[in-house]
């Protein structure tokens, strides 16, 4: 039902009757009052004239030759396009049975013939009244949900900066706080070096010009195996020198993971991306008395440099990195708990490794395609139109918010105009595809 600014909207009714005197007398009642009046006098016309253009209302014979009125009705009622349009049923059939029939077709009302003037213009107009009254409520119903998404959105945007305001607070002072001491010891281990070497170099000078040792000193010399300290010496040096260094490339890749001073686009290397944050994941990776190892398989194609928000990318990593984890586990503790024992679930020749294999490609020459996939349990049809809903997860009361996804698909397709796709069968794993455009445009 339309409406007009300028003139009154006259409802649209198609009168459908095989006796061209009911035609005429329907179609003068109806003109007289305002309404726009198309005739049809069989189903087929009917169902013809529908398709042209849609009525507001039907009135519908029942009693015609070749398709009757239900027949008719039952068409209009299975076409998405002609569903809603309420019919009434006009017949000279008075009988409860007749009735409830017209009912169960899908009819709105129903006149008996002979039919009075007054009678058919007052359920018309209440047929009329009902349907103006559905499209409204349907019109505010998708505001309504619109405005519910958008909401929700807004909800998750809002909880997507609280939580980046955190992580970078959170990184900010654990980067600091790492950094000014380890500095400090990887910068004095050269001089420990140097020291020690000097000190070394003295005792066996000491040894040559006063070969003779006292009878205290040889005890002491054999107490402490001094040919040992002298060796192993230098490999505690060394083993300190490369944990010092380690924690240095974790402080920086703590910093290159969250990006906290790049709040711009910029062109970024998506494989750092890829593996700061599995450097970060390090810990969920390796095996622990519930669960065996993952191993991680990258598969990196030839990249170039690719324009985005680096902080927020290395999120949506994060978070597709810890739902496949977090799915891994799920299934090997399963196992676990099923054989009925606690020995290593590796040891028997029909388990199969956890794996988390990535994939990167150039598509073309403008878009760069990320997969992420898993030898887990796979998720369910039902579940994978809901994926990227916010607040909808599938872990238990506890374990997940039910933002990671739907934060990450407003990064990859609304910030970075790309796609966020899943391709999953239960029992066969789970692969998540971020495509996302090389260059942003404007």
């Amino acid at each position: 039902m339309n409406s007009d600014l300028t003139e009154p909207y006259a409802e649209n009714i198609l009168v459908v009757d095989d006796t061209r005197d009911n035609l005429r007398l329907l179609s003068a009642m109806l003109t007289e009052k305002g309404y726009v009046v198309r005739k049809a006098l069989n189903g087929q016309m009917a169902l013809t004239a529908c398709q042209t253009v849609l009525p507001d209302l039907i009135l519908l014979d029942v009693m015609m030759p070749g398709m009757d009125g239900y027949e008719v009705c039952q068409k209009l009622k299975a076409n998405e396009k002609t569903r809603d349009i309420p019919v009434i049923f006009i017949s000279a059939l008075n009988d409860v049975l007749d009735k409830v029939k017209a009912f169960d077709v899908g009819s709105a009302d129903y006149i008996t013939k002979p039919f009075q003037e007054a009678e058919v213009l007052s359920r018309v107009g209440n047929q009329l009244k009902l349907r103006s009254l559905q499209i409204k409520l349907q019109e505010k119903n998708i505001l309504l949900e619109k405005t519910l998404g958008e909401l929700k959105n807004a909800e998750v945007q809002l909880v997507q900066n609280e939580k980046m305001v955190a992580m970078g607070q959170l990184v900010a002072g654990i980067a600091h706080e790492i950094n000014n001491p380890i500095n400090s010891i990887y910068g004095n281990i050269t001089y420990i070096r140097e020291y020690i070497k000097d000190l070394v170099s003295l005792l066996e000078a000491y040894q040559e010009e006063s070969p003779k040792m006292t009878a205290k000193i040889q005890q002491i010399v054999d107490t402490i195996d001094l040919n040992f300290l002298l060796n192993d010496t230098h490999n505690i040096i060394g083993a300190m020198h490369r944990g010092a260094e380690r924690i240095q490339h974790l402080v920086i890749s703590l910093r290159n993971f969250s990006r906290l001073d790049e709040a711009e686009m910029k062109p970024v290397n998506i494989h750092e991306g890829i593996d700061n944050s599995l450097l970060m994941l390090q810990h969920r990776l390796r095996e622990t008395e519930t669960h065996p190892p993952i191993q991680v398989i990258k598969d990196y194609g030839n990249l170039p440099l690719v324009t985005c928000y680096a902080s927020e990318i290395n999120q949506v990593f994060m978070h597709i990195l810890n739902n496949a984890i977090d799915a891994l586990q799920q299934v090997t503790q399963y196992s676990l708990l099923t054989s009925g024992s606690q020995s290593n679930p590796l040891a028997t020749s029909q388990y199969q490794l956890p794996t988390i294999r990535i994939c990167t490609e150039l598509i073309g020459s403008h878009t760069v395609r990320i997969r992420i996939a898993d030898n887990g349990p796979g998720i369910p049809e039902s579940v994978q139109s809901r994926l990227f809903d916010p607040f909808f997860t599938t872990k238990p009361p506890g374990s997940g918010t039910g933002l990671g996804l739907s934060i990450s698909y407003q990064i990859v397709v609304q910030k970075h105009r790309g796609q966020l796709l899943c391709c999953s069968s239960p029992g066969q794993g789970a692969e998540f595809a971020i495509e996302i455009p090389v260059h942003q445009t404007e």
